[in-house]
């Protein structure tokens, strides 16, 4: 799936930061998970319907396939689908583009937690339902 064959049901856009680049110009690979971050957030926020602050989810795995540096400033776009969904957990996909150029795929699995003990938790049926009908 590719942005362009409109396969990702979700899409944020993102401006390169100055803070952004690394000593030779191109985007520092960790911000690349900073922008999938970001997007997830903003999904989540709009599908569950609740603040950040309120989702109680830990990323337990972030994979990320560098295609290409992205070079200095401009837009980064990420596209995002949810693609798997357990018990207590979920996963994310990504594909991050810059002019219509994919430079970056991923995934994360988030797994939903108690906010006073730590523990796992099972996925609130609201969540299950947004996320089941985005993939």
């Amino acid at each position: 799936m590719s942005l362009d064959d409109g396969g990702f049901p979700y899409v944020t856009n993102h401006s390169v930061r100055f803070r952004d680049l690394d000593a030779v110009g191109h985007v520092n690979n960790v911000v690349y998970a900073t922008y999938c971050e970001q997007c997830r957030v903003q999904y989540l926020e709009t599908e569950f319907d609740e603040q950040a602050v309120d989702i109680s989810v830990v990323v337990a795995h972030l994979e990320l396939d560098y295609r290409k540096p992205i070079d200095g400033m401009g837009t980064v776009s990420v596209a995002m689908e949810p693609t798997g969904v357990g018990d207590s957990s979920f996963e994310l996909q990504y594909e991050l583009s810059v002019e219509d150029e994919v430079v970056a795929t991923g995934s994360s699995v988030q797994v939903v937690v108690d906010p006073d003990t730590g523990e796992s938790r099972p996925l609130p049926d609201r969540w299950r339902d947004a996320l089941e009908a985005g993939s």
